[in-house]
This record gives C-alpha cells, structure tokens and sequence, in this order.
C-alpha cells in the first residue's frame, strides 16, 4: 500500500495551522475564535502524528502519546471555554470581541 509522504502531511498541517491562526486573529466572534484555537491544535496533532510514523513506523504506538494528550487537553480547552463563553453571553448578550474589552464597566 502506497503511503502518504511526509511533506504532503506537514503541509496540510501548516495549511490547517495558519487557517486556524487567521480564524483566531480576523475573526471577531468568541465562538469562531475558540474553533480556530482547535483547528490550531489539531494541526499540531496531525504533524505530531506524521513524525511519528515518519520515526518509528505506522506500526507502533511510539510519538503518538503527544497527540493523545493534545486531544484530551483541547476537548477540556472547549468544555471550559463554551461554559465560559456561555456565562458572558447571558451577561452581555453578545459574542463580539470587541464588547468584552469593557468588561470593567
């Protein structure tokens, strides 16, 4: 079976990686900030995971804990982050960045 090659991979990854960091830097709504934050960690997942089998070989499981880890790390990143989200709106009733930088008023 033909593999995929590593760069094909890392550019994906790249790819995915600057989408999610143009979503978080353009965007002005929280709820599309917080899914460029995990496209961004899924990018660095997917060029994780294609090291990995660029290392050790698609059969074993070294350099793919890192990712394991990552996931559970952004799937608590979204619970906190949407809960967060969810208080502020009922407060403000809007999800534009821009009327949280008056949170002090």
């Amino acid at each position: 079976m033909d593999t995929i090659p590593l760069i094909h991979l890392q550019l994906l990854s790249a790819f995915l990686f600057v989408a999610g960091l143009a979503t978080v830097l353009l965007r002005r709504n929280l709820f599309f900030v917080l899914m460029g934050v995990e496209l961004m960690l899924n990018a660095a997942n997917l060029s994780f995971l294609a090291w990995s089998r660029v290392q050790s070989g698609a059969s074993t499981m070294e350099g793919q804990v890192s990712p394991l880890f990552s996931i559970a790390i952004a799937a608590a990143e979204a619970c906190v982050g949407l809960a967060m989200l969810l208080a502020v709106f009922r407060s403000r009733e809007s999800l534009d960045t821009d009327a949280y930088s008056r949170m002090k008023e």
